[in-house]
């Protein structure tokens, strides 16, 4: 099966970036090429057009392949819903919610779907780059894997290793991967490359053919800092800059202990009139225009963290002042009059008190709303499409008016006074010229950024990149 798989020597050093970059290299040199990520560990999701959910990484890669997203590129996807349990999705469907312990002891059975899924991409494209998880140094966690030798070894695919000397201690993180690994394991690898090196290249030349010579492995290349990486949708919230943009409209969005699905603030950010400042723990809201509380993975859960570091205090005090707030999926939730869990679905069985900015309560229920869709913003006409992603059912006399209406059926709702807003949909500020209209209505200037275009063409310089500084070609050589 023609493949390659691209493993880190840490987590964190651009392995989803890189396979981004070359499924693009690959469909620019006439290759139908597919990403595929045996198991993916976030709270970011895409909505398939199959109807499941995968990683948003894979999303952005199956975009730089030109393909639609489907559930066999991410086939069991964990979805953290607190500091000891995630959320199991397998093939795009949630199975169990278990502790990491227990994982242990589901992992084995689910190399059979990753298999599945695998060979059925591997039989309708011509290439299949993989994405490792983790590192394959973590030799305690070997047992049972799926994620990185394990499915290399059940798939027979070669690996390339990356290594980030942006963080410093390159040589180790590589050599010593080799070093821990099983021989059996390290017979898989063909090669390495370095990424996110600064400065000239030619300085580390002394230590790449050391490494050369420690691992009897081939070399691929210096990547040097992709610095337009920013205008690409991050999978982890940590990705996202602190502060982004300098213009004269503030949006300010305070970061959950599970955030989810927070690629709807990335448009915003692209914004020449907006100023998008990520709120961390421990951190005032500062004074803004907008505030947008985001998805979040655990709802009430978050609530409890928001009301820890004194959010719902600024958030009141921003309403007090005129300012608007829009909360998204988990963030429209909070801003209703409760969050009921009878069944315990996203934690402990029980119900919270909401922020109380929304007339509106919200249910809890067992099954998961999964679905891409194309709706109508109410307040100014504008078609916007966007996808929803959530469990929670939410209605009340704010429902009455509806923040969309998708057909003949309403989302979301608004205040009285219009100032807080809220919706289910992911994805909004996508549509161009509903961001525009809806950011113009709230006294941001407007512009003429067309978002998607801006994704290809960064896509793009990405592709050209890895194709000046690696040998793309032996890359995919390995594969073929």
């Amino acid at each position: 099966m023609p493949a390659l798989m691209i493993q880190g020597a840490g987590s964190n050093v651009g392995k989803s970036l890189l396979v981004a970059g070359l499924c693009r290299a690959a469909k620019r040199r006439g290759l139908s090429v597919a990403p595929f990520k045996p198991q993916n560990m976030s709270n970011n999701a895409a909505v398939t057009v199959d109807g499941g959910e995968i990683g948003r990484a894979q999303a952005l890669q199956a975009r730089a392949s030109g393909l639609e997203l489907h559930t066999d590129m991410n086939p069991v996807l964990l979805k953290p819903e607190s500091e000891v349990g995630s959320q199991v999705v397998v093939q795009g469907r949630r199975i169990a919610t278990v502790k990491a312990r227990d994982y242990a002891a589901l992992k084995p059975s689910l190399m059979a779907p990753v298999l599945d899924s695998f060979r059925r991409l591997s039989a309708s494209h011509d290439l299949v780059i993989v994405e490792g998880a983790g590192s394959p140094a973590e030799v305690n966690l070997r047992a049972g894997d799926i994620a990185n030798m394990g499915f290399a070894r059940a798939a027979d695919v070669p690996v390339v290793l990356v290594g980030d000397i942006d963080r410093g201690g390159v040589i180790a993180q590589l050599v010593g991967t080799k070093a821990v690994l099983d021989p059996a394991d390290a017979a898989m690898i063909a090669g390495f490359l370095i990424n996110k090196f600064r400065g000239d290249v030619s300085l580390f030349d002394d230590g790449y053919r050391l490494i050369e010579s420690l691992t009897g492995w081939r070399g691929f290349g210096t990547l040097p800092f992709f610095a337009d990486a920013f205008r690409l949708p991050a999978e982890d919230a940590l990705d996202i800059p602190a502060r982004t943009g300098s213009g004269g409209f503030r949006i300010a969005v305070p970061v959950f202990s599970r955030i989810a699905n927070f690629d709807d603030l990335d448009p915003l950010a692209q914004e020449p009139a907006v100023t998008l400042t990520m709120v961390r723990a421990g951190e005032p809201i500062p004074p803004a225009d907008l505030i947008i509380l985001p998805g979040s993975k655990s709802t009430r859960a978050d609530l409890a963290f928001l009301r820890a570091q004194g959010w719902d205090i600024d958030i009141a005090a921003h309403i007090r002042r005129g300012g608007h707030v829009l909360g998204i999926c988990g963030g429209y939730q909070m801003l209703g009059t409760s969050v009921d869990d009878p069944e315990g679905i996203e934690g402990p069985e029980g119900s919270t008190t909401g922020l109380g900015h929304l007339d509106v309560a919200t249910t809890m229920q067992g099954d998961k709303r999964l679905t891409r869709t194309t709706a109508t913003h109410q307040p100014t006409g504008l078609p916007l499409d966007g996808y929803e992603i959530h469990i929670g059912r939410t209605s009340g006399p704010d429902c009455a008016r509806p923040f969309a209406m998708i057909g003949s059926a309403p989302d979301g709702a608004i205040s009285a006074n219009g100032r807080v807003m809220g919706s289910y949909l992911h994805g909004m500020f996508a549509s161009d010229a509903f961001r525009s209209a809806f950011l113009a209505s709230l006294g941001a200037a407007r512009s003429d950024l067309d978002y998607a275009k801006g994704v290809e063409a960064t896509l793009d310089a990405l592709a050209s990149h890895l194709e000046a500084h690696l040998d793309v070609a032996g890359l995919l050589a390995l594969a073929r």
